[in-house]
């Protein structure tokens, strides 16, 4: 194993990869090689053809609470001011080009970069005692990481000022009620939960079919109208001549359950 490979951690059942963020003396703070564990971690579910859906979560009693103290100190603290070299790093939006989808079980309290982590996942469910803040304006940041992006269009324009400027702490129930989460349970039951949709999705679900949607939803958010039509007549013409397809209505007039191909490397 390498150094930082203990910082998240990999394991698979039914179709399913799940990763855990697993730094909890930190209370899975971000950093730079847990970004890069985390990040490479998607790359092989996505080339693993036994892989058909993930679910993020964490380690403890926090998911992510942003970036690390010791490394914010860091930043902040140069004689010749701030720096912040992001050379050979992957964008934080990294999670939204892998074609499978991501279930965020998100075991507690999220704020800053953990935020944006748990809004880069496609499903979201949390426990009763997660908090979501997204904590920029308290420490005299901008909107960072896209979240002045991805935030608007999950919650809404109104409420995703009303998080941003005022970096206040909200809790499951209200995170709920915004959308920011699809559903709230008890600590031990998010993840068991976020499996078992994960696992519905391997199990019924095209791969193909699941890797062009993602990649519509979230190309349509800056597409028009006519360009997304666009898109979608060309994604429907390249799956037409595939073989989940195929599968897809053999299986429908055989009322059988479907056995899709995995979905191979990328092109």
């Amino acid at each position: 194993m390498g150094e930082h490979d203990d910082l998240v951690l990999r394991s698979d059942a039914d179709g399913v990869c799940t990763l855990t963020l697993n730094n909890p003396e930190r209370r899975n703070a971000w950093t730079v090689p847990l970004e890069n564990r985390y990040f490479d971690l998607l790359d092989e579910a996505d080339a693993d053809d036994g892989v058909r859906a993930i679910v993020l979560t964490a380690s403890g009693r926090t998911f992510c609470p942003g970036l690390d103290s010791g490394r914010l100190t860091e930043i902040a603290g140069t004689t010749e001011g701030p720096k912040l070299d992001r050379s050979g790093r992957r964008p934080q939006t990294y999670p939204l080009g892998i074609r499978k989808p991501i279930i965020g079980a998100i075991n507690g309290s999220a704020a800053g970069m953990g935020l944006m982590q748990a809004l880069n996942t496609d499903v979201r469910f949390c426990s009763s005692k997660a908090r979501f803040s997204t904590a920029y304006a308290k420490r005299g940041l901008p909107a960072e990481y896209g979240s002045s992006w991805i935030l608007p269009r999950v919650i809404g324009l109104e409420n995703a000022l009303d998080l941003l400027l005022s970096s206040r702490i909200i809790d499951a129930v209200e995170a709920k009620a915004m959308g920011l989460v699809s559903q709230v349970f008890e600590p031990d039951e998010v993840l068991p939960h976020a499996q078992r949709y994960a696992a519905e999705l391997a199990s019924i679900c095209s791969p193909a079919s699941m890797a062009a949607i993602r990649q519509q939803v979230y190309g349509d958010l800056s597409r028009s109208l006519d360009e997304a039509v666009d898109e979608a007549q060309g994604l429907l013409e390249h799956l037409l001549e595939g073989a989940d397809f195929a599968e897809g209505v053999a299986s429908f007039l055989e009322e059988r359950p479907a056995a899709f191909p995995p979905l191979g490397p990328k092109p």
